[in-house]
């Protein structure tokens, strides 16, 4: 059993940075593939990152690529997310979950896990 608290987000402007946290409580973090999650306003939520359990591997979304990085500790139970040129279209409420890969090479959060999220406010 894995419980999530995200944290760090706030409004930036366009080009911006911010770093995201999620602190998991649990002994059996480092068991899982940790992903961060996103949903805008009137969408559906998306998935922006994965690191895999001993964070030798990460993949991200096309939207994201090159501009965000995740990592990991799990000495720390913590996962991290570092936004670097952020654009108005990042704005979103973000969450971390253990990940989980689907039909269709689709990676999903775990819907016994989901947590408050963190608000992101990009303005331009």
């Amino acid at each position: 059993q894995v419980q999530l608290a995200e944290s760090g987000g706030g409004s930036v402007q366009a080009g911006g940075s911010l770093r995201l946290s999620c602190a998991a409580s649990g002994r059996t973090f480092s068991s899982y593939a940790m992903g961060w999650f996103r949903q805008a306003p009137g969408k559906e939520r998306e998935f922006v990152a994965v690191i895999t359990q001993n964070g030798g591997w990460t993949t991200y979304a096309d939207s994201v690529k090159g501009r965000f990085t995740i990592s990991r500790d799990n000495a720390k139970n913590t996962v991290y997310l570092q936004m670097n040129s952020l654009k108005p279209e990042d704005t979103a409420v973000y969450y971390c979950n253990v990940a989980v890969l689907g039909p269709g090479s689709r990676w999903s959060g775990d819907p016994g896990y989901w947590g408050q999220g963190t608000q992101v406010t990009v303005s331009s």
